[in-house]
Formats: structure tokens, C-alpha cells, sequence
């Protein structure tokens, strides 16, 4: 078996079995990413003491017989989720030597669960980016093309997955960041109904967007990673009381009589042509597996990214306000007075994309703005929240790209502002509606530039209703069952 590249379900049997121990298979995954960080810079952590003395542990769950389907299987946790005595950096200079003291929520399941920690993944500073070029710890590269971007703010956690370094990984998507990086990563993302996941332990961004979910290498190891990490958190106060189903059980379903609807709107001017080819590919093939496929309309679509950038630099804004530079994390030596530990800690701690969206979050949110700016953009929230409503009363689910592009060149995001809001911009609606979404790889395609080593991935997205998980999995998962892109792997790994 090839362990690298193996699912989770494979994993579990070789472990069962007895092919390989908990602490073989987590030796393995560790001297893989040993090996590739130096080339892939996906993690900023890698927790090799912690991790093998966890695995010996899983060994006695397992030779006990007390076993969940994550006992034993090694993960990788984007360094947004703070991790008991393991240093959280959230890939900032201001936190770059912060060890926490406590769990996230989603971190405590996955331990409960007996799965293994490796390490901390990259991201965009404060998972303020879409590229992972502006983490503090330098950009993480793309294991199809190294000169490429992974997307973000998940790209460590994508990156780590897609090169057979993690079986899986956590991540968080407050606009597209689940969905965008798997597209350009050839991976499987499942960015959950907001409140399906607890959100107690993994530092804010925006804290009504804010989902966090995980990326695989197929949508049965997401639904089963899934059902570790969701459920109702007293210490989340967004958090859903919703039942959690068994999603990986009830993967197999025929697709006929689902109606699936392809929003016009999400074909944008300038998607490249290889991109949509592949995406209209994939929506025949599901057509072909029975499901009816009807045009739908999402005008308010174009609203979103800017919707978006107000909504999201306000609570952000509000969010860093904590890093004060006297409770933890960086506090500037050369500060002379109060005034000058908030401000110098501030400046020094902070990347330029952090203090861009601090500047025009705190512009947004004051005295006379506010009702002009935040307000206003909450009520057109609320109206793409409505218009998703009336769509899915016309059908069970929407089919459409991830994003319009292929994975650009390392350098071409980073001086772009609003390469965010253009890359995630198929993404972005329905997280402002809190709505569910996966990624699926659906092919593979040429960028507008032409290159020598091959081409690039492309991914399919699956958006469902509120606290609409299981349908989507069974939709992602059928079309998995049919095609093979899920399975391919980059040279070189």
C-alpha cells in the first residue's frame, strides 16, 4: 500500500490489521514531511516528540480494541487552532512564540478520538490572504507546480495534503478558504454550515464567517473527519444544537430525483477557459448519474466580495484589538510607555495585510460611518442570505466553479490587494449565507500563461442548504465514484 497517498478507510484497515503500527504509520508521515517541507514550506510546527508519544497511545486503544475510525490516523492542524503546549503562531510575527495552554474544541475531539497530531500548517498571516504569501514564515508553494501559489489562507494545510505529506488536515474558511485552496491543490475541501463546528479555541477572523472544516484527499474521509469534529459546543455561543447524522455511512445514494441547480452568475467574466471546460465536464458527468440540472440566477453574486471586504475588516478590526502587547504574544522592546507598547508591538507584530484591514475595518466602524458602511453591508447580507433561501426552493443543491482561475505564480497575489476578493469571489456568497460547500477535483486544465511541467488542477463546487452536509457528501461522493481525478498525485511526491 501506498501509505502516503492512501484514505483514511485504507489507513484504518492497515492499522486494524496490524500492517503497520500507530507509531510506524506517524514515522512514515513524519519523515515524509522531513523530507518535502524544505521545497513545500507547509508547516511552521512540527511536533515529532509530542506526536510519537501520542501514537503509542493510539497503539494501546487499538490492542484494546477501543477504536474510532480516526484512532491512529496521523493529521497536520492549520496553525489557527491553538494546540495545548504546542506553539501557535496563526503565521504572525506578534504570536511567534506563543504556546497555549489549552485546546481548541476541534483539537480536544480529534484527540479524544485517538488521532495524531504532526504539526502546525502554514497560512496567510491572521488567514488574512488567499495565497499563503503573507505568512510571516514565507510562502508556502504549490506540490503541482513549486512556482505556484497553493491558494489560502489554508495553503500549508492544502499543500500538506495534496503531497501525501498528512492523510488529512484542519483548516478554516471565511471566504474561501477551504474551497479556493483545494481547487488549486487537486484536493477535496468541506467547508461546513456555519456553527456545524465549534469555533471555541481557533483565533477570529471574522467571527460570524468564521467555519472551520478540514481537507482530504476524497469527500468519504471529509464526512468521516467530519463527524469527529462537529457538534454543539456550550463554549462556542454560535454553535448549532443541530444532530449530527453518520454522513460516512450514508454515502451511496442514486442520484436521481435531486435537482441541481448551475447559477449563471458564478461564470464570470474572465473564468479561463480550461476551468469552466472542466467544471461544465463534471456537472455533465453528474447529469449522466441522474440528477436534473437546471439554470438558476444569483444576481446579488456580484455584491458579495464587496459585502464581504467591509463585513470582514470591521470584525477584524475588532478581533486584533487583543493583541495589545502586554498580555501575550510580542511586546516591543523599545516601547516607552503604554501608549508606545500598544502601538510599536502593533506595528512591529503585524504584517501590511493585517494593518490594511485593521486601518479599513476601524474606518468602517466609526463614529459616522459605521451606519454607511457595516450596517448597510449587513443588510445585503441578508439579502444573498434570502436569495439562496428562494434558489433552494427550486433546487436541492448548486453546482459551479471554486474559483475562476488556476493557482497564479508565486509574487503575482502578494502586491494585489484585491486578489482575494477576485479569487474567492465564487466562494464568498455562501459563506456570507453560512451555507455548506465542498470541493471536488474535477480535472485538469492550461493557465492563460503557458507553462512546461504540466497542467494544473481544477475543482468542482457543491453548495447546499443550512445544515445541508449530508446531501452534499452523497453528491461529491457519487461523483468520485465515477471518476478518478481525486486519486492523482503530483510528481515528484
Amino acid at each position: 500500500m501506498d501509505y502516503a497517498f492512501a484514505t483514511i478507510t485504507e489507513l484504518r484497515q492497515a492499522l486494524d490489521t496490524k500492517q503497520i503500527s500507530a507509531v510506524e504509520l506517524a514515522k512514515f508521515f513524519l519523515a515524509r514531511i522531513r523530507r518535502f517541507n524544505a521545497e513545500l514550506n507547509a508547516f511552521i510546527t512540527i511536533c515529532e516528540n509530542e506526536a510519537l508519544a501520542e501514537a503509542a497511545e493510539a497503539d494501546k486503544r487499538i490492542a484494546s480494541g477501543k477504536v474510532e475510525p480516526l484512532t491512529g490516523i496521523p493529521y497536520a492542524s492549520k496553525d489557527l487552532f491553538v494546540t495545548r503546549a504546542v506553539k501557535t503562531t496563526a503565521a504572525s510575527k506578534i504570536l511567534e512564540n506563543y504556546i497555549p495552554p489549552f485546546d481548541a474544541t476541534v483539537i480536544a475531539r480529534l484527540r479524544q478520538a485517538g488521532s495524531i497530531l504532526l504539526g502546525k500548517t502554514n497560512l496567510d498571516q491572521f488567514a488574512h490572504g488567499s495565497s499563503t504569501e503573507t505568512s510571516f514564515y514565507g510562502p508556502t508553494h504549490n506540490p503541482w507546480d513549486l512556482e505556484r501559489i497553493p491558494g489560502g489562507s489554508s495553503g500549508g494545510s492544502t499543500a500538506a495534503v495534496a503531497a501525501g505529506l498528512v492523510p488529512f488536515a484542519t483548516a478554516t474558511e471565511t471566504g474561501g478558504s477551504i474551497r479556493q485552496p483545494a481547487s488549486l491543490c487537486g484536493i477535496s475541501g468541506w467547508k461546513p454550515t456555519y456553527g456545524r463546528v465549534s469555533r471555541f479555541g481557533v483565533i477570529a477572523m471574522s467571527s460570524s464567517m468564521d467555519s472551520m472544516g478540514t481537507v482530504a484527499r476524497s469527500v468519504e474521509d471529509l464526512a468521516i473527519t467530519a463527524e469527529a469534529i462537529s457538534g454543539f459546543d456550550p463554549k462556542d455561543g454560535t454553535s448549532g444544537s443541530v444532530k449530527i447524522a453518520e454522513w460516512s455511512k450514508n454515502l451511496p445514494r442514486d442520484l436521481r430525483g435531486l435537482r441541481m441547480g448551475v447559477p449563471q452568475e458564478y461564470f464570470v467574466p474572465g473564468i479561463e477557459d480550461d476551468v469552466k471546460d472542466r467544471v461544465n465536464e463534471a456537472i455533465d458527468k453528474i447529469r449522466k448519474l441522474g440528477a436534473e440540472i437546471i439554470d438558476v440566477s444569483l444576481p446579488l453574486t456580484a455584491y458579495g466580495s464587496m459585502v464581504y471586504a467591509i463585513v470582514t475588516s470591521s470584525e477584524v478590526s475588532s478581533n486584533l484589538a487583543r493583541y495589545d502587547g502586554i498580555r501575550y504574544g510580542l511586546s516591543s522592546a523599545a516601547a516607552k510607555d503604554v501608549f508606545e507598547i500598544y502601538s510599536l508591538s502593533r506595528a512591529e507584530g503585524f504584517g501590511p495585510e493585517a494593518k490594511r484591514r485593521v486601518m479599513t475595518g476601524t474606518y468602517a466602524l466609526s463614529v459616522g460611518y459605521r451606519g454607511a458602511y457595516y450596517l448597510n453591508a449587513q443588510k445585503v447580507r441578508r439579502l444573498i442570505v434570502n436569495e439562496f433561501a428562494e434558489v433552494f426552493k427550486k433546487c436541492d443543491m448548486l453546482l459551479c466553479p471554486s474559483t475562476p482561475n488556476f493557482a497564479p505564480k508565486i509574487g503575482g497575489a502578494a502586491d494585489n490587494p484585491l486578489f482575494g476578493y477576485i479569487s474567492d469571489q465564487l466562494n464568498i456568497p455562501a459563506s456570507l449565507a453560512g451555507l455548506p460547500g465542498l470541493c471536488v477535483p474535477c480535472g485538469f486544465g492550461k493557465p492563460a500563461e503557458q507553462r512546461d511541467n504540466g497542467d494544473m488542477p481544477v475543482g468542482l463546487q457543491i453548495i447546499g442548504p443550512q445544515w445541508g452536509e449530508q446531501q452534499v457528501f452523497q453528491v461529491g461522493y457519487a461523483y468520485q465514484q465515477v471518476t478518478e481525478w481525486h486519486q492523482a498525485k503530483p510528481k515528484g511526491f
